[in-house]
């Protein structure tokens, strides 16, 4: 079997190579995943971030694992967009905490414009403070995603959540065609994307390495992969599924760190529930990235003070970026990919309906 090198990652990963890579045993795995983590990073620092729900609730999307959803009853009240002052409060109080990224969501299917415009200054003032910015909004059109470049967005996160096979058990609000559509709009603006999954909504393994042949297929590879271990809430129709075995999500990890192996892989939603012991893991598979704090958007996270014993332990510590220099080596590796696969699409060839 072929792993990406750190001058060519490969993009033409078919399905049953990445499973046979989820068949090794599991020593074999994680140190193949060690190999490609230390070729591209300090194997020893993490990239932290810290999420916050600028507007919660009420979302027309039907997704079976989302507390926001409006279909279901989950006890969530609806808010409205938060003021942007509120935001750069919580965006200072995570730069003191040690974040290096301020990441915004909104409950919404797509922006709309009176809204847009309070997220664009919200960019540029959590900007200002020296953080790096995400925000999640739902689907972009071309322009949209190019007003949010301009106002100075790095990292626009759209997850694909599973495979194209299993997503219509999942969502019927969407189709896998209008998130990748959304991908295509985020690069062409020179933005970089934030892209992963959620695992343990019942799927298959096949379904899991389908998911990470579609992440591994976009050229470049998202800039930031979350691996999402999913959160059960009371009322959503996912809230009684079987648990996911943690082994199986460390697999998930060391997998997505070898065939994206520039990427950040981010142990994103479900740490709560996760001990250290399989935190660790998750970091020797290759995860470099978390998100810091008590909340993700609706649902628990460990509380800092756990995170910084945790990282204590393992010897981590958080990524320093040179901000400047990596922005230029990405705006070159955009200009380089944009013009390979100028004329072509994503890829998706899994569902035609």
């Amino acid at each position: 079997m072929t792993l990406a090198s750190p001058t060519q990652p490969r993009h033409d990963w078919s399905v049953e190579e990445i499973e046979a890579l989820f068949a090794l045993p599991f020593n074999d795995l994680l140190f193949q995943a060690q190999q490609v983590h230390r070729a591209h990073f300090d194997a020893n620092a993490v990239q932290v971030s810290t999420l916050l729900s600028i507007k919660t609730g009420a979302c027309p999307e039907d997704c079976k694992y989302c507390p926001q959803s409006g279909h279901y009853a989950t006890g969530l009240d609806k808010e409205k967009l938060l003021e942007i002052e509120k935001v750069v409060a919580q965006a200072e109080a995570a730069k003191a905490a040690g974040a290096s990224r301020f990441c915004m969501g909104a409950a919404w299917r797509s922006p709309r414009e009176k809204d847009l415009a309070v997220v664009l200054e919200m960019v540029r003032r959590v900007k200002a403070l020296g953080l790096e910015t995400c925000m999640t909004l739902g689907m972009v059109d071309d322009a949209q995603a190019q007003r949010l470049a301009e106002a100075g967005l790095d990292y626009y996160n759209h997850n694909l959540d599973t495979s194209p096979e299993y997503y219509g058990e999942i969502i019927t609000t969407r189709s896998y065609a209008d998130r990748l559509e959304t991908l295509g709009h985020v690069r062409e603006a020179g933005m970089k994307i934030c892209s992963g999954g959620i695992l343990g909504m019942g799927e298959s393994g096949r379904d899991r390495a389908a998911l990470l042949q579609q992440l591994a297929r976009l050229d470049p590879h998202p800039e930031s992969v979350p691996i999402n271990m999913l959160v059960k809430v009371p009322g959503t129709p996912l809230e009684n599924v079987d648990d996911l075995d943690p082994i199986e999500f460390v697999r998930a990890i060391a997998v997505a760190r070898i065939l994206m192996p520039r990427s950040h892989v981010r142990l994103s939603a479900g740490r709560e529930q996760m001990d250290d012991s399989t935190q660790a893991l998750a970091f020797l598979a290759g995860a470099n990235s978390i998100f810091y704090g008590e909340r993700l958007l609706t649902t628990d996270n460990p509380e800092a003070a756990r995170d910084k014993r945790l990282f204590e332990r393992l010897g981590l510590h958080p990524e320093q970026r040179e901000t400047c220099s990596d922005d230029d080596r990405q705006a070159a590796a955009l200009e380089t990919a944009m013009q390979r696969r100028a004329g072509a699409g994503l890829y998706y060839d899994a569902t035609v309906a």
